[in-house]
């Protein structure tokens, strides 16, 4: 009996510090901050490190010919995403924009000479 207490020791000290340094390492964990993590995993025994194996670890990027995870809804044209609507406005435009306002200019004033 003593040698099964001190196995099932053993194997919750692992999952403890598997959970610990892979909570730690992660680039991102999911469902809760990563400081509260680390707080569930050291205060609470085996479900712990259990439940963020279970629920915390990042998802594994999609593998080659699997279906894609959509995690939200898409936009249905360019004009409904910010993201593009943000990335039109770039340096470059606004160069553009001055150069056309430069050349109206010019053109302006080579009407009235």
């Amino acid at each position: 009996m003593v040698r099964l207490f001190v196995f099932l020791a053993a194997v919750q000290l692992v999952l403890l510090v598997l959970a610990l340094i892979g909570s730690l390492s992660a680039d991102r964990v999911r469902n809760m901050p990563r400081a509260l993590w680390v707080l569930v995993i050291l205060a609470v025994p085996l479900l712990g490190p259990l439940a963020y194996f279970l629920l915390g670890r990042p998802l594994p990027p999609p593998q080659e010919g699997s279906p894609v995870r959509r995690t939200g809804r898409r936009p249905s044209s360019p004009d409904d995403d910010p993201e593009f609507l943000r990335s039109m406005n770039t340096e470059q435009s606004r160069r553009d924009r001055e150069l056309l306002a430069q050349w109206e200019r010019d053109l302006d004033k080579n009407d009235e000479s």
